[in-house]
């Protein structure tokens, strides 16, 4: 499965975390279960090969998927640019615990990344068009605590 397969699989389990403004988001409800508990509960796991059997599921409307959501600018309440949304950080394999910012960048220069709290961040949905907004401006958040990663594509 394609990374990106495996982030918007793993988004539709764990978007309930981030804040979706003027719309409900349910997480993603089972269409047909073949497999045992621990696979309906479960997240993804690091292993050498499957060992538990298939569970489809079925998106709904509401639910955003991470494709949606990287590269998406964040704005703050007043409507300024103060970031993007680079990675989303995935624990046990179900649950989005940080959400990873570029900030203080211009034209990928002297960008550097933040990790804040999905539930940091609120997601607009305004004419079909999706917004991430937060509660912050540019100089708190280029003094932040720095996320320190290799970004690999």
């Amino acid at each position: 499965m394609a990374p990106k397969s495996v982030l918007a699989a793993a988004l539709v389990v764990a978007l309930p975390s981030l804040a979706l403004a003027q719309e409900t988001v349910k997480p993603a409800t089972p269409a047909t279960t073949t497999s045992a508990t621990t696979a309906a509960t479960g997240g993804m796991t690091m292993a050498d090969k499957a060992t538990v059997k298939v569970t489809y599921v079925t998106a709904q409307p509401a639910d955003v998927m991470s494709s949606k959501l990287i590269g998406l600018n964040v704005y703050n309440n007043a409507n300024e640019s103060v970031g993007e949304i680079e990675d989303l950080v995935i624990v046990d394999g179900k649950t989005i615990s940080a959400v990873i910012l570029g900030v203080g960048g211009f034209l990928g220069m002297g960008e550097r990344y933040v990790s804040v709290s999905p539930s940091s961040i609120a997601l607009e949905n305004k004419d079909g068009k999706l917004r991430a907004l937060i509660d912050t401006n540019k100089d708190a958040l280029k003094s932040a605590p720095a996320f320190e990663y290799s970004k690999k594509k």
